[in-house]
């Protein structure tokens, strides 16, 4: 239907509903509104009864307040042309309600017109006034969840941004038409109201009229002018009656997925047993009873018949399809399945379905729903690449080889946000602008730029999310600038590297061990296990590990942990301070700046003795027993002490003797982070080794 320009004409027929009730009509015009009116409301009954939600015919709260406008319109047009023409008034709707509906008999008229009347207000109009109060409250407390839920299916990808739109606005008209509901069903009732009284005065009027201005005995007058008005009166309050009813259906229908007759008919055949036994029940009520005979033979043989021939036809359907290799149980059967399968296997206690709720993997990503085209390819997002190529370098550099990282959308995470979490645990946030670049200020910047401030996750620089257009001026200006996938393989990189010793557990360490034993199966079998046991190892390693030592050159550690397994045993800290002065050339190397020589802060010899004096054995180890006073002091200058050297451009190194290296190294990386800590004799001789600074206390 083309609705061109249909906003005007509905404008114009408005208005005229308006002018109707001051400007005289026609009586045959008056039988054309009337009729239409009475179409009208049974369109819009037979239209609720086939939506499957309100907000399919949402207008109907706009669309009550016209109809009833246009009923009182009519009513006010009607009562004119009764009250001047009196028996001489020509209205064929109207004496049609009068003479054939009620037969002439204005007294029966009076009271179907009162009957109607009461049904509409205190009946459907009053129930429907009801729903409509409660669905309004209701919806309205549900539209937090309703909007929460929509984000929760944005954030895990279960619909789109589109969608997602669509959804919120249909929730915020639910809301609206549910609480126009509440107030349009004030209209039906006032409609009844306004009814019944204009009935009274039509009554009255007619009979005053009669009597006093036509002359007529005030029977004939009475008579004359009731049945008219009795007759105008059932014209009104019939469509009055369907609209209110399509009122009521629509605000009823809140928990129906398809239209008022398929669910009626689905729900009230779907139990075959039922409608057989009621059958039966009407067919006792009318051969046992007084009650007529017929209709209960024809209602309940009927219902028997049809139910029966329902129940047949199922069972052929069911015949066919196991025919077909589509076998469906009787509901006996499947209990006793189920129940068998209980007795054989409870959930939960095979390998297979216990594997499914334990932690399995080493390291996770959970990624909101704005990150998703990030990670998958069919969208051209690179970041599993990213992961991947991550995964290369930490295994070049640092030795290690992580496990797949497996990456999942989270509806707890806002869209652009991610988490990396080391074996279920937590270990770095950061929320992205994929539409945007990062620009870091390395301190190589001293200008402010446009853009969102942050810190960038990796070192907690301060950094701006910025418009690609700005990017050649933010690297004039020295910022670095680099896109949303490399912050967060920076990011993860960083995270990977800071809690390694973490990573690596009996899993990773027996893939390394495996790839260890193609080349140097004698070494490993020397020293594992009749050295040192599995757990034993993986402390060594740990603790390299925690230092930022790479154990890329594994051979070479396997060799010095069977030289210090076979001189001190399994004491975790001598195998640890062995194998890095077996390595020390390696440690020494990444520490080296670009004039080749290594620059580092030492201790005064009285600080060193202090230290050592210090050491206390325990149950579980040494440990350093310092005062606290001292320790504080100590900290505060090794901490000021390294940042001068890095100020030179020279990488933070502490160099002490092997006595004291361990205890201090463990105690000093709690407060200070990415700093190394060497002994003198890790140092080999070819290096040159310039002290920047003597601390002392």
């Amino acid at each position: 239907m083309n609705l061109k320009n249909i906003d005007t004409f509905v404008s114009v027929l408005i208005v005229g509903l308006v002018v109707l009730m001051v400007i005289p009509i026609p009586t045959y015009l008056l039988d054309f509104l009337q009729f239409l009116n009475l179409s009208i409301s049974i369109l819009i009954l037979l239209s609720t009864l086939y939506i499957k939600r309100a907000l399919d015919i949402s207008s109907f709260p706009s669309l009550l307040l016209v109809t009833t406008l246009f009923r009182l319109s009519l009513n006010i047009s009607s009562t004119r042309l009764i009250l001047l023409n009196g028996k001489n008034f020509s209205g064929k709707v109207v004496r049609a309600f009068g003479d054939f509906v009620v037969g002439g008999n204005y007294v029966v008229g009076i009271v179907i017109f009162l009957i109607l009347v009461l049904i509409q207000f205190l009946v459907i109009t009053k129930g429907s006034e009801r729903i409509s109060e409660v669905a309004a409250r209701f919806t309205l407390d549900a539209m937090p969840g309703k909007q929460m839920s929509i984000d929760a299916d944005l954030s895990s990808g279960i619909i789109g941004e589109e969608e997602a739109k669509i959804k919120r606005e249909d929730v915020r008209r639910e809301a609206d038409f549910y609480g126009a509901m509440d107030g349009a069903s004030k209209f039906v009732r006032g409609d009844a109201i306004a009814g019944l009284i204009i009935t009274i005065i039509n009554i009255l009027g007619g009979l005053l009229i009669g009597m006093f201005q036509q002359g007529l005995p005030a029977s004939e007058a009475f008579s004359t002018y009731t049945l008219l008005t009795v007759g105008d009166g059932l014209v009104s309050q019939l469509p009055a009656l369907l609209i209110s009813t399509s009122a009521g259906m629509i605000v009823s229908r809140s928990a129906s997925k398809e239209n008022f007759g398929t669910d009626v008919i689905a729900q009230l055949t779907a139990d075959k047993k039922v409608n057989i036994l009621m059958g039966a029940m009407v067919l006792s009520i009318g051969i046992f009873t007084p009650l007529p005979a017929m209709p209960a033979l024809i209602i309940g043989g009927g219902i028997i018949l049809l139910s029966y021939l329902e129940l047949r036809n199922e069972k052929k359907e069911l015949s066919y399809q196991t025919g077909g290799g589509i076998y469906t149980p009787s509901e006996e059967k499947v209990e006793e399945q189920v129940s068998t399968k209980g007795r054989i296997s409870p959930p939960l206690t095979t390998p297979e379905e216990v594997s499914e709720i334990i932690q399995n993997d080493t390291i996770e990503i959970d990624i909101g729903y704005g990150l998703i085209a990030l990670a998958d390819p069919s969208q051209g997002g690179d970041l599993l690449d990213r992961i991947t190529i991550v995964r290369k370098q930490i295994a070049y550099e640092l030795g290690i080889v992580i496990s797949p990282v497996r990456i999942r959308d989270s509806v707890l995470l806002s869209s652009n946000e991610y988490i990396i979490k080391l074996k279920g645990v937590e270990i770095g946030r950061f929320e992205l602008m994929p539409e945007r670049l990062l620009a870091i200020n390395s301190g190589m910047a001293s200008e402010a730029i446009a853009g969102v401030q942050t810190q960038e996750p990796s070192f907690g620089l301060n950094a701006y999310w910025i418009d690609e257009t700005l990017k050649d001026e933010a690297i004039t200006k020295g910022y670095t600038v680099v896109d949303s996938p490399s912050v967060f393989a920076t990011h993860l990189s960083e995270m990977i590297k800071k809690y390694a010793h973490e990573i690596v557990g009996v899993k990773e360490l027996e893939i390394l061990i495996d790839g260890l034993r193609v080349k140097n199966a004698t070494i490993v079998d020397t020293l594992i296990p009749t050295l040192l046991k599995i757990h034993e190892l993986k402390a060594v390693i740990e603790g390299l590990l925690f230092e930022k030592i790479s154990i890329r050159n594994m051979p070479v550690i396997f060799e010095y942990l069977v030289e210090a397994a076979d001189k001190y045993g399994k004491d975790n800290e001598k195998l640890i301070e062995h194998v890095r002065i077996g390595i020390g050339r390696q440690i020494c190397e990444g520490l080296k700046s670009s004039d080749g020589q290594l620059h580092v802060i030492a201790l005064d010899a009285s600080v060193e003795r202090k230290i050592l004096d210090s050491i206390i054995d325990g149950e579980e180890g040494r440990y350093l027993g310092l005062e606290p006073e001292y320790m504080n002091i100590l900290i505060e200058k090794i901490s000021k002490a390294l940042e001068e050297i890095m100020m030179k451009g020279y990488s933070p190194t502490l160099i002490c003797s092997k006595s004291i290296r361990f205890l201090l190294s463990n105690v000093v990386l709690r407060y200070v982070q990415n700093v190394s800590i060497i002994a003198y004799e890790e140092v080999p001789g070819d290096i040159a080794l310039s002290v920047e600074g003597v601390l002392t206390i």
